[in-house]
């Protein structure tokens, strides 16, 4: 017991900052909201992607940064994390989530198949739900009763996008396979509106273990590449068959392929050289570079795969809305999400430093506009970012990942 005495005493010092960090924001002796309880959605599964694990980083990374800036309402922000591929599936997880661990808002999920059916649940139940990578266009008119946000630009912006990579790659005939689900076929349709080339275009239905009788489909009119919107496991299996059966040797791909498995999984002799899109963050941003100094500084490297960025901006809008709002109801953050990340407020970025004067200017009655990590949090009136990027990239032959270019995207 001699021994413990100091680090008790650390926790009830700890204790107090916060306590006296909460009446002071509140005016003294007034009963405290809080504390903040932000669940994440994720899909893990039995064997969870680098992409997935790089997503939970930044979201604990968001949370840190939150703490260590004085909390909300002067209170450690708490969590509680939910996996969208459990038995029940997502609609389930979520009313887990909201019901049994009592969260305010939630992080998720990933895929736009997951938040079409998780909205069912936030939106009655008045959560707000902020995903960073379901860019489906069908979510931006889904019945969400204005609970649902996302810190990824909707595919009304990478579609076109991808077509004129292809284009520019010097394609005129191509096979086109599209995973058959929201995002799938959201992003397909935007594709092929944009497209103006010969196209064969074919759904694939999810988890098959073979693809060879749509890939020949595809390649039905002699296309000089293949066009590929699907997830990870399914990709690495229709890329090897498309390149054992001689019927693709080039290959363009949306964003959920930017994935450093596929390439390892393929290798880089076959791979080294193909393009594809996928949302971008801001660069050279002052936000952007706080951002990546804390990651470095956290892992010991900056993490660039896809919507990781997204996360942590999601986490930490959530955050600032209930600081906002002084309230950790739903509706109240809510209503005050489009507030913290656009004009008037004072201009705030990522990091800790960033975070921590956010925290403080509205601890004080003030407004903040924050300019995340990924880029601007400002919402239309559907959840939908105003304004964003889609990156350019393209494997190598040794194997990694690169970015070529940005397009900046502002309807």
């Amino acid at each position: 017991m001699a021994g413990s005495w100091p680090r008790l005493a650390i926790l009830l010092g700890g204790a107090a900052l916060l306590l006296a960090g909460a009446l002071a924001a509140c005016g003294g002796d007034e009963e405290q909201p809080g504390p903040l309880k932000i669940g994440l959605m994720l899909s893990f599964g039995d064997s969870p992607s680098e992409t997935t694990l790089g997503r939970q980083r930044a979201f604990e990374l968001a949370i840190k940064h939150i703490n260590e800036g004085g909390g909300v309402f002067g209170q450690p922000v708490a969590i509680a994390v939910g996996d969208a591929s459990a038995a029940g599936g997502p609609a389930a997880e979520a009313r887990r989530l909201i019901e049994e661990e009592g969260v305010h808002a939630i992080v998720g999920p990933s895929s736009s198949a997951d938040s079409l059916l998780v909205i069912e649940v936030t939106g009655p139940a008045g959560i707000p739900a902020i995903s960073p990578s379901a860019s489906s266009p069908r979510l931006t008119a889904a019945s969400d009763r204005d609970f649902f946000f996302r810190t990824v630009l909707s595919d009304v912006a990478q579609g076109p996008v991808l077509a004129q990579l292809a284009l520019d790659r010097g394609y005129e005939r191509v096979g086109l396979l599209y995973r058959d689900d929201a995002w799938g076929q959201g992003l397909a349709t935007t594709f092929q509106e944009a497209w103006t080339g010969e196209l064969t275009a074919v759904p694939v239905a999810p988890d098959q273990e073979s693809y060879l009788s749509e890939l020949e489909q595809s390649a039905s009119g002699n296309p000089e590449a293949l066009v590929l919107i699907t997830f990870g496991t399914e990709g690495a299996i229709i890329v090897a068959e498309a390149i054992e059966a001689g019927l693709y040797d080039q290959f363009v791909f949306g964003d959920a392929l930017r994935r450093p498995e596929l390439i390892d999984t393929i290798g880089g002799a076959h791979l080294g050289g193909m393009y594809g899109v996928a949302g971008a963050h801001l660069r050279d941003t002052a936000a952007a570079r706080a951002w990546e100094a804390a990651a470095l500084a956290e892992y010991g490297e900056v993490p660039e795969l896809t919507y990781i960025r997204q996360t942590y901006d999601a986490t930490i809008a959530i955050a600032l809305a209930a600081q906002a709002a002084g309230s950790v109801d739903g509706a109240a953050i809510r209503d005050e999400l489009r507030a913290i990340g656009s004009a008037p407020g004072e201009a705030v970025i990522a990091g800790p430093e960033g975070i921590a004067e956010a925290l403080r200017i509205l601890r004080d009655g003030g407004e903040v506009d924050y300019q995340g990590a990924a880029g601007t949090v400002d919402w239309d009136a559907n959840g939908d970012l105003v304004r964003g990027a889609v990156a350019i990239w393209r494997f190598t032959p040794d194997g990694a990942i690169e970015d070529v270019d940005v397009v900046a995207y502002e309807p």
